[in-house]
């Protein structure tokens, strides 16, 4: 990430560009707004901390400026003692937030990740609302193969009805779309609509978040809580990645799913709730209840329909027009005008084996357009894995072809390479538990999260 300090007091600019170095930002600092302005001019910033108070160009009038020019990234304001109004006629203006001088490293770094983590959820609902509406029906579907079509039409059959829905395909495949679908096409559309990714949260927490908690049911629980079911009561909750559900967590689902209630942690009456159940796994269930670690008597409740999501690989009539979607999405969204695609680029296109799916492929065509220059897309533009010059993570054992992927020296794309492969590998020996995948590779559950986007693994 790209960050932009800009501050009057010499020597606050070293200790901030530190702090924010040490959090993996690629930093520049600067001493005034019209510096700034002309920085960002040459190139854009992810994250700006500003002074409120400085020379030439103050913090208020490069805010004005910098938006007036369409500039996007998150600015926090730096305000000292007595300067807080002016803090927040900057927010009022655009800033993200402020802090006021003077503050100590973690407390930057907190506004600084809450700043960060709002721009990926800002990011990610723009995606899946964007996305969604490429999914709605035959007057609106990216792609014209069968298997798509017949998914998209038997989800808008299911819609009017309550019935639980288990979604199943890779990642990457459009589960929570297809959830998404089926909430807005339903009679519950105007209610809520609460998506939880079972295997995103600590087990010690899964109870409290899905059920809610009672004032003092644990140390922390200052106050009453009301969990994700009642937060969906009277629309659709979406259960992502059921399968890591733990079994005593199991039992209190099903009781859910069969009585239409639930109990909070620490309370001895129950509530009902009226919750649309939409579960979705890359996990074989069967499997799973073979094995014991997954209920059957939940698996029956849960697979009341079903709907397989199938992955690119296996409707190729698709991948051209999906990239031309994508492009003039991003092309949109960057003000430029949609490149084309070359023969040879939609070639290797169609070769491909996609195993990131329709997020890889997204991926790629935003790579691309942000590397052409002449106005067509050509192989060269596509990642390394496109070409052929890098084998995909998911590809079989090697018979001695990628003679041309041992020659390319440029250290970028082959940690790039490895790294991608070393995630796809631990999200397959892990059945696709994050959490776990995470320890194997001595990551932090946030950066793994963050680089499985940005691989397009999802």
């Amino acid at each position: 990430m790209r960050s932009l300090v800009v501050a009057a007091e010499s020597g606050l600019r070293p200790t901030l560009s530190l702090i924010l170095r040490d959090e993996g930002h690629d930093v520049e600092a600067v001493p005034d707004g019209e510096a700034a302005l002309a920085s960002l001019a040459r190139v854009d910033a992810s994250l700006v901390i500003c002074d409120v108070r400085m020379p030439k160009v103050d913090g208020l009038t490069f805010l004005d400026r910098y938006r007036a020019s369409a500039g996007r990234a998150l600015v926090i304001m730096m305000s000292a003692y007595g300067d807080d109004d002016a803090a927040i006629e900057a927010i009022r203006r655009g800033a993200y937030d402020y802090i006021s001088k003077p503050f100590r490293a973690d407390q930057l770094l907190l506004v600084v990740r809450k700043a960060i983590e709002r721009e990926q959820l800002r990011h990610e609902v723009e995606r899946l609302s964007e996305e969604l509406t490429a999914l709605r029906g035959a007057d609106g579907v990216v792609g014209h193969s069968e298997a798509l079509r017949d998914v998209v039409a038997t989800a808008r059959k299911v819609a009017r009805h309550p019935s639980t829905v288990l979604v199943t395909g890779e990642s990457g495949t459009g589960k929570e779309l297809i959830a998404r679908l089926l909430h807005a096409a339903s009679p519950r559309a105007e209610a809520a609509f609460v998506a939880v990714n079972c295997a995103a949260i600590p087990e010690a927490l899964l109870e409290s978040e899905l059920f809610g908690h009672a004032r003092g049911a644990f140390t922390g629980a200052a106050q009453e809580r009301a969990g994700l079911f009642e937060e969906a009561s009277g629309g659709t909750i979406f259960l992502d990645e059921i399968g890591e559900l733990p079994l005593a967590l199991q039992v209190k689902l099903l009781r859910v799913l069969q009585e239409g209630e639930i109990r909070r942690v620490g309370e001895n009456a129950s509530r009902a709730v009226d919750v649309r159940v939409v579960a979705a796994t890359s996990r074989d269930l069967e499997a799973e209840v073979a094995t014991g670690r997954f209920r059957s008597d939940l698996y029956y409740r849960v697979n009341v329909v079903r709907l397989h999501l199938p992955p690119l690989r296996e409707r190729r009539d698709d991948v051209a027009e999906l990239a031309h979607h994508f492009l003039e999405r991003h092309a949109r969204r960057l003000k430029i005008a949609p490149p084309k695609l070359g023969a040879a680029a939609l070639r290797a296109l169609g070769e491909y084996g996609w195993p990131g799916n329709v997020r890889e492929l997204e991926n790629a065509m935003e790579r691309a357009l942000v590397l052409v220059d002449d106005g067509v897309i050509d192989v060269a533009h596509l990642p390394a894995a496109v070409r052929g010059e890098v084998r995909p993570p998911h590809a079989g054992p090697s018979n001695g072809s990628d003679a041309s992927a041992a020659e390319d020296l440029s250290v970028k794309r082959r940690t790039e390479s490895l790294e991608r492969g070393l995630i796809a590998q631990a999200l397959q020996r892990t059945g696709g538990n994050r959490t776990r995948a995470a320890q194997l590779l001595d990551l932090s559950h946030r950066a793994l999260l963050y680089k499985i986007r940005e691989y397009g693994l999802e």
